[in-house]
């Protein structure tokens, strides 16, 4: 299947990896079909939720684990029932980013985590009423540490 997309143009999915958010995404509550798309000529831990039947929205996303290795998320049961979720190792969590012109400002959403079940290709972004992370978490700074990190140990 060919889609047109914000960042990479017309590309071909497999119809297989398109995953449903049956109740849309906050702000983008009609559109209900997205694939996740690697930029594979950069090496970078972003990724983008690019909606399928429309160029727009396309979400830069990240791990949040990439930002705060001691990140938790208590996913409810109203999340698990309409994900369908049976195996914690089907679930992948990724924060939205936005990324502004300076860069510096990066923000990522850890108060409302996309969840998708990789098992049926299903998804929801799940908000964290009582939790201490922020919707706008700066981090640049905590990337470019662990970027760090990650070259020392590579030496």
């Amino acid at each position: 299947m060919i889609i047109k997309t914000m960042h990479f143009g017309e590309i071909e999915i497999d119809e297989k990896t398109i995953i449903v958010f049956e109740e849309g995404i906050p702000g983008f509550d009609d559109t209900k079909k997205f694939v996740i798309l690697n930029d594979s000529e950069n090496d970078t831990p972003f990724k983008w939720l690019q909606a399928v039947d429309e160029v727009y929205p396309a979400l830069a996303m990240i791990s949040p684990f990439e930002i705060n290795m001691d990140y938790e998320i208590d996913v409810d049961s109203n999340t698990i029932d309409l994900l369908g979720i049976k195996n914690t190792d089907d679930v992948v969590i990724y924060s939205v980013v936005v990324i502004p012109e300076d860069v510096s400002k990066m923000t990522a959403n850890l108060r409302a985590p996309i969840i998708i079940n990789v098992a049926n290709n299903k998804g929801c972004q799940m908000i964290m009423d009582n939790s201490s992370y922020q919707v706008k978490h700066y981090i640049l700074e905590e990337l470019v540490k662990a970027n760090e990190s990650e070259v020392e140990e590579g030496k």
